[in-house]
């Protein structure tokens, strides 16, 4: 038999198994290659800071200065106390802040934590950034009788503010939260905390995500955080202050990221006043907007 006729020699098992376990390793190297990369949220929106800082120079200090000529310059206030705030903010979600007002008012009239003064004022308070006519400046709801009402009656009670079957079991959700951490119904345990580690603890809270977490401590306490709610968002995407395809909830990430700790409050009222009386989700009054020079919807090559 010639040296061309042998039959090849058999492979020894080891050698097969180490084939084996190559071909393996190979695959699931290709496979772990071929997963895009999450990348760090924080540093998506310093980059975006930095690539707009670069591309359009003094965007910001533009937006707010020209809000500020039509508005006025936001000044820091406290709205209502720091429970209050949160509850309303959770009656607000996807409802007129009117309807809002109303199943705050029914909390007061249904739970008193304390009878109404002789003579105190029940004309609402205009609050800053907020769409409704405002409260009346009374005490606050009894909230440990508000988390230990049947959920039935709850329901029933918030109703005026719609989608009261999904609001009630949050309210009293994030009351029993409360009370846990606290051993009370206050929330001034987050004041002394480091911004993000407070809107992380309150947004651990099931139903509370970051814009109404960031609106409870900037309105209660001045934290600086930066709430994003629909107009804001729309708002930011047009004049090209965000990224065209950026969610709210990221945007919330970005303004982080490009306004100073002392630009957010004024950041945040300046701009939802203005998607409310201006730059209206449908038909936007671009003929008489103050920021239709350096905005990308009114012009797409705008600086």
């Amino acid at each position: 038999m010639s040296p061309s006729d042998r039959p090849a020699p058999a492979r020894s098992a080891a050698s097969a198994k180490s084939a084996r376990r190559s071909a393996k390793t190979s695959a699931k190297s290709a496979r772990s290659t071929s997963r895009p990369r999450r990348l760090d949220p924080q540093h998506v929106a310093r980059a975006w800071a930095r690539r707009l800082d670069a591309k359009r120079p003094g965007l910001i200090g533009f937006v707010l200065d020209r809000l500020a000529e039509t508005n006025g310059r936001p000044v820091w206030q406290p709205r209502l106390d720091p429970v209050s705030e949160l509850v309303l903010t959770i009656l607000s979600a996807n409802s007129a802040d009117t309807n809002a007002e109303a199943a705050f008012s029914a909390l007061r009239a249904a739970y008193p934590s304390a009878p109404v003064t002789a003579g105190a004022s029940t004309e609402p308070r205009a609050f800053p950034g907020w769409g409704g006519r405002g409260l009346p400046d009374l005490p606050p709801p009894d909230w440990s009788a508000v988390e230990a009402a049947p959920l039935s009656e709850l329901i029933e009670v918030i109703r005026p503010g719609g989608l009261a079957p999904q609001k009630a079991p949050r309210v009293q959700a994030a009351l029993a939260a409360i009370r846990t951490a606290g051993g009370s119904y206050s929330l001034e345990f987050l004041a002394p905390m480091p911004p993000l580690e407070a809107r992380d603890w309150l947004s651990a809270i099931p139903g509370i995500g970051k814009k109404t977490a960031s609106v409870v401590l900037l309105f209660s306490f001045g934290t600086p955080l930066m709430p994003v709610d629909r107009h804001i968002h729309r708002v930011s995407r047009r004049i090209g202050l965000i990224p065209p395809r950026a969610e709210a909830d990221q945007a919330h990430d970005y303004y982080l990221e490009m306004l100073a700790p002392d630009q957010m409050y004024e950041a945040h009222v300046s701009l939802i006043t203005h998607g409310r009386r201006t730059c209206h989700a449908q038909r936007p009054d671009c003929e008489h907007c103050p920021l239709a020079p350096r905005c990308r919807y009114f012009d797409p090559m705008a600086k």
